[in-house]
């Protein structure tokens, strides 16, 4: 079978022969956490389960880079916030006054969204709460000492060179509370003297942590300080001469510590836009787990390469990607073919990894997520009834053909409650308007020509006297109708919808028909109720 990519990170990692590797992650706090800059902790886990796999002591480390300054006002804060620019994010209060802090109150829906993924060995730190407790003391100090070498390091990749006096450190202004417009450009043991743009001059005891190292001698640090083996980042880190390649020379020159072996992946985009705090454009873990179980997010980030790029969508792209899931569990379970060895070894393998708890032997429940979404509508949500629709559509595996929607295992039950919950959240926030319908109680008010309505009756006698084992065969038997009357399918297929759900479109028609009560749609093709 062939190897997936976290598997040969894993193994390449492995030969390092160390007793434990520890697998770095971190965002910076500067609003929501999203699907794009939380890749770090996704990819991290399962480079780590991977680790253990081989028999290998692994943990993941997740580090919420809180002390970092508040650059731009992220959505959906009130320009009023602006006030806080520069400040450190840990030292903002909560805008909605229901957490202890700015930090808190974007952090936490992230790391409770993470709860399901249950990462094993997960560690959350936080670079405010090292600073604070003396964790970055040593570092800082060691860095200070080497200020000069550290400048002629960030030189060579500088366009301008820095000042003659500047130290890879910024405190916190006791006057301003920024961090980000401090200068400093002296020290004498722990004290350091600086500047700010705000024109105020000080002292500050580094020992204190009311201030932060520069950024790429802060990574470097922080790799020794944690023991870091491996940490993937933002593509944007990697490029030549970025923050990856000057970290990686303080890191072994200043920090004599071998720089962690680097997994850098491509933003993700949504609907083709970069994702952005500040706009509001951006997608959550916990928006996902609203409308997809966590299995299916780790599918999203590990069915391809890290760095090949990533759009996604949670309008109709979704259910493109749930059709791509399932197909990928039904072949990794032996239920449809893949289109050959190679395929097949490659998505079994991919399915694998995005697992979070070992496979059951038989394969989950997973009625089509965009068929549901049609039987949800068209149920108005009852259970029962949708499971009713699934078997007369032939939608229901194999295996529960003959087993009625009371007789379901607590499983099977479960899975498939869990995946209408999913559906129906999806409708309600993500679904456009052409896929939303409601079933006329009665015949809506609509216009259809003559030829719509010779259509309409002829297809009520076919529903009346012929069967159909599934929704193709009446596709096809739509279609010799249609051109027996020489009408367009459009114009056909509009008198279906015109007189069901009162609009011009709607889901596909033949498993749509198939789906609604017998009776009921012969009496309205019949233009009788």
């Amino acid at each position: 079978m062939s190897k997936h990519w976290t598997e040969r990170i894993a193994e390449e990692l492995s030969q390092q022969g160390r007793d434990e590797y520890v697998i770095g992650s971190g965002t910076s706090i500067s609003g929501s956490v999203h699907i794009g800059n939380s890749c770090d902790v996704f990819i991290a886990n399962a480079v780590s389960k991977e680790l253990r796999n081989l028999g290998e002591n692994a943990r993941t480390l997740w580090i919420a880079d809180d002390y970092d300054p508040l650059r731009k006002v992220p959505f959906p804060l009130p320009e009023s916030y602006d006030q806080y620019l520069g400040q450190p994010y840990y030292e903002i209060p909560c805008p909605e006054g229901c957490c202890d802090n700015f930090v808190e109150h974007f952090q936490k829906p992230f790391t409770t969204a993470l709860e399901p993924f249950e990462i094993e060995n997960l560690e959350i730190k936080s670079g405010a709460y090292m600073y604070k407790n003396g964790i970055y003391t040593e570092a800082t100090k060691i860095a200070l000492e080497n200020a000069e070498r550290i400048r002629e390091i960030f030189n060579q990749y500088r366009e301008h060179p820095l000042k003659e006096d500047w130290l890879p450190y910024n405190p916190i202004c006791t006057e301003c509370g920024r961090v980000n417009t401090t200068e400093a450009y002296d020290f004498e043991g722990t004290t350091v003297k600086y500047r700010c743009e705000c024109g105020h001059e000080g002292e500050m005891d580094y020992t204190s942590g009311e201030g932060k190292l520069t950024w790429r001698v802060e990574w470097a640090a922080r790799w020794k300080i944690l023991n870091i083996t491996c940490e993937p980042f933002g593509k944007d880190h990697a490029a030549s001469g970025g923050s990856y390649d000057v970290s990686k020379i303080i890191s072994e020159e200043i920090f004599d510590y071998p720089a962690p072996f680097p997994v850098p992946y491509e933003w993700i985009t949504l609907d083709g836009d970069a994702m952005s705090k500040s706009k509001g454009v951006f997608f959550s873990p916990e928006a996902w787990l609203k409308i997809g179980k966590p299995e299916t997010l780790n599918y999203f980030i590990f069915r391809n390469k890290p760095l090949k790029p990533k759009d996604f969508s949670p309008k109709m792209g979704f259910l493109d990607l749930m059709d791509q899931y399932d197909r990928v569990e039904r072949i990794a379970y032996g239920i449809e073919e893949a289109s050959n060895d190679k395929e097949k070894s490659k998505l079994t393998k991919i399915y694998e990894i995005s697992q979070i708890h070992d496979l059951p032997e038989e394969m989950p429940f997973q009625p089509s997520y965009r068929f549901l979404t049609v039987a949800y509508q068209i149920a108005n949500g009852d259970a029962a009834k949708i499971y009713e629709i699934l078997k007369n559509n032939h939608q229901l595996p194999e295996r529960l053909e003959n087993v009625s929607y009371e007789e379901l295992n607590d499983f099977d039950s479960e899975t498939y409650l869990q995946r209408l919950e999913y559906v129906n959240n999806w409708l309600e926030t993500y679904a456009p308007k052409f896929v939303k319908f409601q079933v006329m109680k009665k015949m809506p008010r609509v216009e259809i020509t003559d030829d719509q309505k010779e259509f309409l009756r002829q297809l009520a006698d076919v529903l009346e006297n012929e069967t159909f084992n599934n929704d193709v065969e009446f596709h096809d038997r739509m279609y010799e109708v249609l051109e027996s009357l020489e009408m367009k399918p459009q114009k056909a297929f509009q008198a279906i919808y015109k007189t069901i759900i009162g609009k011009k479109q709607g889901p596909r028609a033949a498993s749509f028909v198939l789906s609604l009560d017998k009776d009921f749609v012969i009496k309205r093709f019949r233009l009788e109720e």
